[in-house]
């Protein structure tokens, strides 16, 4: 079992999933039609109804609410003081000396999404339970989600309880519970004789995910950790144990595990389910043409239309996986309207040297919820 070590069927997938990022790439003139079909916004059921109702666009048609720009808002942002941030997500207090940043809406080319109204959202969820279920990017968007809500009614009563794995905040008088279940993979992580493992195949953690009304999955940050910062010694797929392995392939395999997990554990009459999407980073300045450049420093988003990292392979990933869904999911697609926000990272203002890869609270987080809401309400 040598390192990267990969067996024929392992070659396969890296194929498949290449293959139509280099056909993406070949084409690069029919690239946005290729992203409207394959980014639309509502997954049907086996019996193909809509779980999630779509924009309409301003001619009357349907709208992707993930193409669109960054627009400058003077009303933004949408809270201010929140009680529920960690402090390496709040940039204003570790001292960023500017502020536009906060000031950016986005805006869908062909429709506007409703403005986030957390009364509304807090009555259609009475007596609910929402679940994040991901890394350190889920609770990212699950204090975004609190602090959103919060800023409605900030003298209603709350909770908050906090732990390694399970943390949830309770707004009590609404009944409303919006949990966080920390995973850095979805998949399970066990202790072997060999050492600690990542069970391509197990998603026991999954049990815990039953009984809710919503979940938000997230999985990708970790998977692309190596050497000492990753938390496995070996890679488990059936009987065989792997060194490690293509990182793409690995993340195939595992996020396929969920995605059965997702067709035989949900019920969508009970259970709505989202996935957030693949959270970019901005470490690499060339990825949007400057190349001595970090996300530090950065004081506005990119405008160009295209991005000219282009799609990260992640995404075609995870719609390779969304095709083998046979319950309804909706993809937050967040990876484009993303990428644009270089700006929108803590770099050295969340008492870290250089974070390019979580995001400011208020910040971006708060319009992935934005979206959301658009999606469930609109």
């Amino acid at each position: 079992m040598g390192f990267l070590q990969f067996n024929a069927a392992a070659a396969a997938i890296l194929f498949s999933l290449l293959l139509p990022l280099l056909l993406l790439n070949l084409h690069s003139a029919k690239a946005d039609t290729f992203t409207n079909n394959i980014n639309a916004t509502t997954t049907t059921t086996e019996n193909g109804n809509d779980f999630f109702p779509e924009r309409k666009s301003l001619g009357g048609g349907k709208c992707n609410i993930f193409q669109g720009k960054w627009v400058y808002d003077a009303s933004y942002p949408l809270y201010s003081h929140c009680p529920f941030v960690d402090p390496e997500f709040d940039c204003q207090k570790y001292g960023r000396p500017d502020d536009i940043y906060l000031k950016y809406r986005w805006q869908p080319f062909s429709c506007s999404i409703p403005r986030f109204n957390g009364l509304y959202f807090l009555e259609k969820f009475r007596g609910k339970k929402i679940m994040f279920v991901g890394d350190s990017l889920s609770l990212n968007q699950w204090q975004s989600l609190a602090c959103m809500i919060h800023s409605w009614v900030p003298k209603t009563k709350y909770s908050v309880v906090r732990t390694a794995v399970l943390s949830s905040i309770t707004f009590q008088e609404f009944g409303l519970q919006i949990l966080l279940y920390r995973t850095t993979y979805l998949v399970d992580l066990v202790r072997e004789p060999a050492g600690t493992v990542l069970r391509l195949d197990s998603i026991k953690g999954g049990n815990a995910w039953r009984g809710m009304d919503m979940l938000i999955f997230n999985t990708w940050h970790w998977w692309t950790h190596t050497g000492r910062s990753q938390p496995f010694d070996y890679i488990r797929e059936g009987r065989k144990l792997y060194k490690d392995m293509n990182r793409l392939v690995a993340f195939y395999m595992g996020l396929t595990t969920w995605a059965r997990w997702v067709n035989f554990n949900v019920d969508p009459t009970k259970t709505k389910v989202f996935f957030q999407g693949i959270s970019p980073t901005h470490y690499e300045g060339r990825d949007w043409n400057e190349p001595s450049k970090s996300c530090s420093g950065q004081t506005k988003p990119y405008f160009g239309y295209k991005y000219p990292a282009g799609t990260p392979m992640p995404w075609v990933v995870l719609q390779k996986v969304f095709s083998r869904l046979r319950k309804p999911v909706y993809l937050l697609d967040i990876t484009r309207l993303s990428q644009y926000r270089k700006d929108a990272h803590p770099s050295e203002y969340g008492g870290h040297s250089d974070d390019c890869s979580h995001w400011c609270l208020p910040g971006l987080p708060d319009t992935w919820n934005q979206l959301m809401y658009a999606a469930l309400f609109s």
